[in-house]
Parts: C-alpha cells; sequence; structure tokens
C-alpha cells in the first residue's frame, strides 16, 4: 500500500511539474496556477488509468485462466495476482492429490475379487468394475446410467430392491447358469450418501456345491451305515429271541459277518479319503517298483474273483501285462489302493466269466500308463463325468450286490491328483469300460539295479 501511495504521490507531482512548465514556457497566456492543476489532475487520471489496466488485466486471467500476459510484481494488484497464483496453485495440488487418490480407490474395486456396482438414488447404474461386468454381463459403454433392475430381470432380485430391507444378503443366479452347471450370484446392497446404493456381488457356486457336497455326504454316509446296522440289529434280535437249528444260525451269523465288512469297508474308505486330503503330497524321492505292483494286484485280483465265484469255471479271464520295467516316484500305499480299486470294481462289475486286462506300459513321451479293460456292463455317457464323485452310482442296487461303497473311484482321483497324473474314463453301454491313469514323465525311471533285485518283493502296505 504505501509503494501504491508513493506512485499515485510521484505521478501527480510529474503532472503538476509538466502543467507548470507547460503554462509558464509554452502556453504563456495560461497561469501556472491552473498548469500545475491541470497537471496533478491528469496525473491522477493517468495514475488512475495504469492502476485500472491493471486491474483488469488482473481480472481476465481470473476469468480465463491464462496468466501469460499478466508480469505485475509490485503494488496491490501485484500482491493480490501473486496471493491469487499460490491459491490457484494450492488448489490445483489438491484437485491433482483427489484425483490422484480417486484414481487409488477406484483400482482398488477394479482389483477386488467382488463385483462392485455404484447406484444413484434411483438405482441407475453410476459405476462398476470389471468383476460386476462379467458376473452381469455389463458393458461400460452400453450400459453405465441404465437401471440396474432393467439389465438383471431376476424376480428375487426385484423383490430385494424394492423392499429396502438390505440387512441380508439376496442368492441369485449368475448370468451364465445352466441347469447342468448352475451358477450362484451372492448380492448385498449398502445404503450410502444421499440415498445411493453400494452393490457387492461375490461367486458362490463353489461354496454352495461344498455345502450340498457336505449335506449329500452326511447323508450318503448315514445311509450307507444304517442299512447294514439295520440288518444287523434284526440279526440280533433274531439269534437273541427265536430257536434256531445250527444251520440257520451259521446263515444268520455269515451274514452278519458279511454286513460287518461292509461297514469296515465303508469306514476303512472313509479314513483313506480323509488320509489323501489331510497329508502331504506325496515326495519325488521314494520310488514305487511298477513289477512289482502288478504282481501284488494280480495276487489280490485273483484271490477276489476267487472269492465272489467259487465255481472254477465261473471265473473271470484275468490278464495282467506289465510292459514297463520301471518306476514310479511316489507313495507305494497310495498306488496300490488306487489300483487296487479299479481293479476290484472291474472284477466286481463285470459278469462270471467276463473278461479284464490289466496292463502297464510306456507311452513314446516317456510317461507311464495304467489301464484296467472289462467286458462289464458298460456305463452310459451322462454318468461318467460325475463317477469320481463320492457315494455317486450309476445303479444303487447293483452296486449294493457287488459290495461297492461308491468311494473307490474318488480315491483313485485323488491319487491321481496327488501324483500329477490324469484319469481317463471311456465306456460304451453294453461292451465294457476302460479305465486308464497316465503319470507324467518327471516320475517315471527305468528300474535301478537295486530295484531289479527287489523286484520280487510285494509292495509294502
Amino acid at each position: 500500500m504505501f509503494l501504491r501511495f508513493v506512485s499515485f504521490v510521484a505521478l501527480q507531482l510529474v503532472g503538476g511539474f509538466a502543467g507548470w512548465y507547460a503554462a509558464s514556457y509554452i502556453y504563456v497566456t495560461t497561469s501556472a496556477l491552473v498548469g500545475v492543476v491541470a497537471g496533478v489532475v491528469l496525473g491522477g487520471v493517468g495514475w488512475f488509468l495504469i492502476d485500472l489496466s491493471r486491474g483488469v488485466r488482473l481480472l481476465r486471467w481470473l476469468r480465463v485462466g491464462d496468466a501469460s500476459d499478466v508480469a505485475m510484481r509490485t503494488g496491490l494488484w501485484g500482491e493480490i495476482s501473486d496471493r491469487a497464483r499460490r491459491l490457484i496453485r494450492a488448489r490445483e495440488q489438491l484437485t491433482r492429490d483427489s484425483q490422484n487418490r480417486l484414481q487409488d480407490f477406484l483400482a482398488a474395486l477394479q482389483a477386488s475379487p467382488n463385483g462392485v456396482v455404484l447406484l444413484d438414488s434411483e438405482g441407475r447404474i453410476e459405476w462398476f468394475n470389471q468383476m460386476a461386468a462379467a458376473h452381469f454381463g455389463f458393458d461400460a459403454q452400453r450400459d453405465m446410467l441404465q437401471h440396474f433392475g432393467n439389465l438383471v430381470r431376476d424376480p428375487g432380485f426385484a423383490a430385494y430392491f424394492s423392499s429396502h430391507d438390505y440387512l441380508s444378503e439376496l442368492v441369485m443366479p449368475g448370468r451364465e447358469s445352466t441347469p447342468a452347471r448352475p451358477v450362484k450370484l451372492s448380492v448385498h446392497l449398502h445404503p450410502y450418501g444421499e440415498g445411493r446404493l453400494l452393490l457387492l456381488s461375490h461367486d458362490v457356486t463353489a461354496l454352495e456345491q461344498a455345502e450340498a457336497m457336505r449335506r449329500d455326504f452326511v447323508a450318503n454316509v448315514s445311509h450307507e451305515i444304517r442299512t447294514p446296522l439295520t440288518v444287523l440289529g434284526g440279526f440280533v434280535e433274531t439269534l437273541q429271541t427265536l430257536p434256531l437249528t445250527d444251520q440257520e444260525r451259521e446263515r444268520y451269523l455269515a451274514l452278519m459277518a458279511q454286513q460287518a465288512d461292509r461297514m469296515q469297508t465303508l469306514v476303512s474308505d472313509l479314513l483313506t479319503l480323509s488320509r489323501l486330503e489331510g497329508s502331504p503330497l506325496p515326495g519325488a524321492l521314494d520310488w514305487v517298483s511298477i513289477p512289482a505292483l502288478m504282481r501284488q494286484l494280480e495276487q489280490d485280483g485273483r484271490a477276489l474273483s476267487a472269492v465272489l465265484h467259487p465255481s472254477s469255471d465261473r471265473l473271470h479271464k484275468l490278464e495282467f501285462s506289465c510292459l514297463l520295467d520301471g518306476e514310479i516316484a511316489g507313495s507305494s500305499i497310495e498306488l496300490l489302493s488306487a489300483m487296487s480299486n479299479l481293479v476290484n470294481n472291474a472284477i466286481r462289475y463285470t459278469p462270471s466269466g467276463g473278461e479284464i486286462h490289466v496292463r502297464a506300459l510306456l507311452l513314446p513321451d516317456a510317461r507311464a500308463e495304467f489301464s484296467v479293460s472289462d467286458t462289464g456292463p458298460g456305463i452310459a455317457p451322462e454318468h461318467i463325468p460325475r463317477l469320481t464323485e463320492r457315494f455317486y452310482r450309476v445303479d444303487r442296487s447293483r452296486s449294493r450286490d457287488s459290495g461297492g461303497t461308491g468311494l473307490g473311484l474318488a480315491i483313485v482321483k485323488h491319487v491321481s491328483q496327488r501324483h500329477g497324473a490324469e484319469l481317463k474314463i471311456e465306456s460304451t453301454p453294453g461292451k465294457g469300460s476302460v479305465f486308464t491313469v497316465i503319470f507324467p514323465a518327471s516320475r517315471v525311471r527305468s528300474e535301478s539295479p537295486s530295484s531289479r533285485q527287489a523286484a520280487g518283493i510285494a509292495v509294502n502296505g
């Protein structure tokens, strides 16, 4: 302000001096006093015009934001422009920081494993992330500001949205849900702001399937155990209350032993599955002799065939071919359990006199293949994808007659996965089935001399 006053006074003094000089020496008819007054007035007007032009320049800069021609560094307008510059810079920096935080926030929402949709007070879409686009089939160019209910036409969601009761979540079918492959989405609305809604979606298909499997597992185990327990209870009551001959007593005791064996087999398979799911993966330093494994399988398979068909003329035609003199890295107990299940299933489900071929060979790409083929009744194509599910049976009555628990192929699948192997199932109704397990080359090697010496020893376990 002081400089502003000094400049005003200085310009008036200059104007007064100029007016006095002009009146005294140029226009002699004019008095010196009039010239001084006129000069002072003109000097004040000139200062005002100069000051006004500086103010106009500053105002134009504030209006249009163009500071290229603003170079005021002194005076009141210079201080105002300087303070305005600093204030604008601070505001711009704050805006940039806010935009950066907004972008970071949006990037975090994009990275969220949940679908996120921002809805206005009318239910129109203001923003959504890629996961929500995948869940609901949204397109950023097409569906922005569209009403969510018009794009997701689900009666359950419509009732949920209109109820305004968002304390709990809604489970609804996903966009790609089909009867064969159901997809379930968990949708939850959260009010925020002035009537806006935050919608979170999550794919709960796996959780729903796991819950369904748990319910089915409990129901199947209860059912499988209840049947032999009921039979055992009936036989025990019969033995306790009725006078029986020795022949009848022996028959009942044999049936009781059969049911007890069935329960023991079921419990053993359940423990095997539990051990497979809870134990570390088999290492690559323990090697199992394939010829020894095949000999053990042949011994157990022929014994089972003889038990199921005591008559020698009704035995299965069993053929075991070991074309691979090598070893597989893994657990001998698990491998014997898996392969025995395949051989036992073929024997149980193939009619008497049928043919069963068990073969182990080395593929051209150094992988090992173990296969079991039979001439049994075969399996319809619609059942094959579900054969490895626990307790899944193509024919329940036939499975019970054969003594199966419905867990054998589930054990085979788990053992195969734990050894990095691939399980293949091929079957033709009326002609038979082929079950093949292919082990990766990294788990197969030619048998060492020490292993050759131990080849005659049966696999432990």
